[in-house]
């Protein structure tokens, strides 16, 4: 199912089903089309089903005196607006010919735009579109996306329930289908900052939205996404680079593509043990159905003629005649012929 339609098709179900990856390469092609190209054939080779680029230009993101929020042993970076300036060489041609790179490798593209400039070219090459936690509160920007008429995925980093709900009531204003994403703006994030149980809030909150849960944490076996599937993110993001040993805020916290192939390794095993959420009786169950479960049973001789009372009766495997759960029904009936003790008991015994 493409993004557009797992958004557009959520009408308020909770079942958990297989996730949708996207794999958030944001900036770490570092300004090279091969390396870009080589992220999105590592992406779709490890199963994710799309990838995120950020657009942006230094100038429109951020003011020259604009403070560091991240590790700077990992980032040395001490201004936003130098670091954004080191990655901002891509734009429009650069964009639409990654478009068309996503379009022949087999995985759907997307950018999250941080300027009207961006978020109008990127219309015409993707059919969602990504709002970053940091625009939560940004509410022009918010309603301008809201008029392109497609859905919205918007992310809920740093935010209190009330600022969510400022965004969510422009969004439902403006009628684009929505998916709120759990996110927690620690770079990297720590476990116990995760917070996981956020998910069930949003759930509970935003009923009639579908729920997602992007992820800054350090990939340890993908424990914490497929936790975060769970408990019913639909749509998982995670930064995604081809080497998590370089330097810079954005690789050592990512997934690589054999994270996302171990992450469909343990799905698939956990699909597997989730079977259906329909309440029913397995086929496979059939013998314990019939063997395991309790009949009534003679527990004393019965003559033919006798009127059955509860000192004629007990409950014994199999279940292959009269059921237990009819010990009232068999009281008062007459038995038409000798019955022995243990014997179990059947309908046609009686009158």
């Amino acid at each position: 199912m493409s993004l557009v339609d797992l958004i557009s098709s959520y009408s308020g179900e909770t079942e958990i089903r297989k996730p949708y990856l996207i794999a958030e390469a944001g900036v770490n092609h570092e300004g090279s089309m091969d390396l870009a190209k080589r992220l999105i054939d590592e992406a779709a080779e490890g199963g994710a089903q799309a990838i995120k680029f950020q657009t942006y230009k230094a100038e429109t993101i951020a003011s020259k005196d604009s403070p560091y929020y991240w590790d700077i042993t990992k980032e040395p970076t001490r201004s936003q607006f130098e670091l954004f300036k080191k990655y901002d060489k891509f734009w429009k041609k650069e964009f639409e010919a990654l478009k068309l790179y996503c379009d022949s490798a087999g995985i759907e593209f997307l950018s999250t735009p941080f300027d009207a400039e961006s978020a109008h070219f990127l219309n015409d090459l993707m059919p969602v579109f990504k709002i970053s936690s940091s625009d939560i509160t940004n509410f022009n920007f918010i309603e301008m996306q809201c008029g392109f008429g497609k859905p919205i995925i918007l992310s809920t980093g740093a935010s209190h329930l009330w600022e969510i709900q400022e965004a969510v009531d422009i969004i439902e204003r403006n009628g684009n289908k929505l998916c709120l994403m759990h996110c927690v703006l620690n770079y990297p994030t720590p476990n116990k900052n995760a917070n996981l149980g956020m998910i069930q809030g949003l759930k509970s909150h935003f009923k009639k939205h579908l729920i997602g849960y992007s992820d800054h944490t350090v990939p340890q076996h993908m424990e914490v996404i497929h936790s975060s599937v769970l408990l019913g993110a639909a749509i998982i993001e995670k930064h995604f680079t081809h080497d998590k040993t370089l330097p810079g805020n954005d690789h050592y916290h990512a997934m690589d593509k054999h994270d996302i192939q171990e992450f469909w390794r343990r799905w698939a095993f956990t699909e597997e043990l989730l079977g259906s959420f329909a309440v029913t009786s397995l086929t496979d169950e059939e013998p314990a159905r019939r063997n395991a479960r309790r009949s009534l049973v003679a527990a004393v001789e019965i003559k033919a003629g006798s009127v059955i009372a509860e000192k004629h009766l007990t409950w014994k495997r199999p279940a292959h005649g009269i059921g237990a759960k009819f010990y009232k029904d068999v009281i008062g009936k007459k038995a038409i012929l000798d019955i022995d003790e243990d014997t179990v008991l059947k309908w046609n015994m009686f009158e």
